[in-house]
């Protein structure tokens, strides 16, 4: 009778051991590792959409100095 309670003793610290360190792993590892990649996850999106708005600004003024105006041309006369 004695070696049974011991044994379920045993059984309720071992379960209660288990049931703590998996806590400790989801509290102080999972959640956080998961709340940081999700902040950096949002940086990089925000990063991706200023950079993509900073080009789409800089398009148009490439395209007004790519195309000079037809007075900045120069006629020239072949040298032989």
């Amino acid at each position: 009778m004695k070696r049974n309670y011991l044994y379920n003793m045993i059984e309720w610290i071992f379960t209660i051991l288990v049931l703590y360190l998996l806590y400790k792993l989801i509290f102080d590892f999972i959640l956080p590792v998961s709340k940081a990649s999700a902040q950096m996850r949002n940086k990089i999106n925000e990063m991706n959409n200023r950079q993509q708005d900073n080009t789409n600004q800089q398009q148009p003024d490439r395209e007004a100095q790519a195309r000079p105006p037809k007075e900045d041309y120069i006629d020239f006369e072949e040298i032989k």
